[in-house]
């Protein structure tokens, strides 16, 4: 299993929103270039970076943050945030990011994750946001009527490379994460599942990894990272250590 240190990009800074409110931005590092530097030499070998602003937007707005991040790390990272159209998936992935996230589009225009896939195969993910069980769009500003399994299941033959799984209303709030549902969903497809929102402690890996599941690929963590309430070096052992199992 991955775990996944989160950088969000708002304002060129690497911040930690609560429940997705813009308006509840904590700056963690106005320097997310020597942030992604510090994970990297903490042991993470992956990175996962939003554009928060991107999101929003409906186009990159942060890019030359995440040009800096990705100058400065040799790990692969995985974005997400304002990409909507099969031309800014392809410059990212030109740029260096070795998996893109499609989110709103996904929900809005599922044709476009299907053409992705097929011309970028293996590096095209795509994020369910959920809100009281429902599928969020435009940076989580809009809730839609669509369950997640229900979205998640029109991918099922696309060629995805995973579900970034995210519970909206424990995001940022370090309130655990949504066990249940995440699992459930892994059981329910057959896509790799990225649990995401609400992580807090060594506990909620613990308690990922011993689900009744083998359809997680991993786990992202931001503000449980910053604060202090998951040690690198211990979660990455447990890790280390279940992966020789």
């Amino acid at each position: 299993m991955i775990l996944f240190p989160a950088i969000d990009l708002k304002d060129g800074q690497c911040v930690r929103l609560v429940h997705g409110l813009m308006d509840k931005a904590t700056v963690f590092n106005d320097d997310p270039a020597a942030q992604a530097r510090a994970f990297e030499q903490a042991g993470f070998e992956y990175l996962h970076i939003v554009d928060l602003n991107g999101a929003f937007a409906g186009a990159p707005v942060n890019a030359s943050a995440v040009e800096n991040i990705l100058a400065a790390i040799s790990m692969p990272a995985q974005l997400g945030g304002g990409i909507r159209d099969l031309a800014t998936v392809e410059m990212w992935l030109a740029r260096g990011i070795a998996r893109v996230i499609i989110g709103t589009a996904a929900v809005k225009n599922p044709a476009l994750v299907i053409d992705a896939c097929k011309k970028f195969p293996g590096r095209i993910a795509v994020g369910l946001d959920a809100k009281g069980g429902r599928v969020a769009t435009e940076g989580w500003a809009d809730v839609s009527d669509l369950t997640v399994l229900d979205m998640a299941r029109r991918f099922e033959d696309a060629g995805v490379a995973a579900i970034i799984y995210t519970d909206i209303d424990r995001d940022g709030a370090l309130e655990g994460l949504n066990i249940d549902a995440t699992v459930a969903l892994a059981n329910a497809i057959s896509i790799p599942v990225i649990a995401s929102g609400g992580l807090s402690s060594i506990d909620d890996v613990k308690k990922l990894l011993a689900a009744d599941t083998t359809n997680i690929e991993g786990a992202i963590s931001g503000r449980a990272l910053y604060d202090g309430r998951l040690d690198p070096k211990e979660v990455l052992a447990l890790l280390k250590e279940r992966a020789r199992c």
